[in-house]
């Protein structure tokens, strides 16, 4: 039953950060600011927050799952997922530092709104973690057809 309850709140952490990213994405424009960047804010911070729990979920699956740890950390398909969310994580850190400054500026400057510029600088990466973190499924799917053991 742990391994259940495990598994599907690592399912539904991992979706939910998806679509978190999705917002960010969709939100990030031109114009952007007020009450809408202070909303962003706490997107943001929710995805880093919903991306911790999904590393104290996923490494409680791998030891207290009733596969065991010897069925994941020798598998270089477990090993290239953790990368890619690692990899995820790293690509976030410019857009939350971004938006920590948006937000400052916004506080300092009532009338402030995003540019062209300052979209432009944040939405590559943002593009980028949405990239790498659609390689996690796949790699997902390989480890549970045991490919990569």
């Amino acid at each position: 039953m742990t391994d259940l309850l495990l598994a599907i709140a690592h399912h539904l952490l991992v979706f939910s950060l998806a679509a978190i990213l999705a917002v960010e994405l969709a939100t990030i424009r031109p114009g952007l600011g007020g009450a809408a960047l202070r909303r962003l804010g706490i997107v943001d911070l929710h995805y880093g927050l919903i991306a911790a729990l999904i590393l104290i979920v996923g490494f409680a699956r791998v030891y207290m799952g009733v596969k065991g740890p010897e069925a994941y950390l020798g598998a270089w398909t477990f090993w290239a997922k953790v990368g890619a969310f690692a990899l995820v994580g790293l690509l976030s850190a410019p857009p939350t530092l971004r938006i920590l400054q948006w937000r400052k500026r916004a506080r300092a400057e009532p009338g402030f709104a995003l540019g062209a510029a300052d979209v432009k600088a944040v939405r590559p990466f943002l593009i980028a973690e949405l990239a790498v973190f659609a390689s996690i499924p796949v790699f997902a799917a390989m480890m549970a057809r045991g490919i990569g053991v």
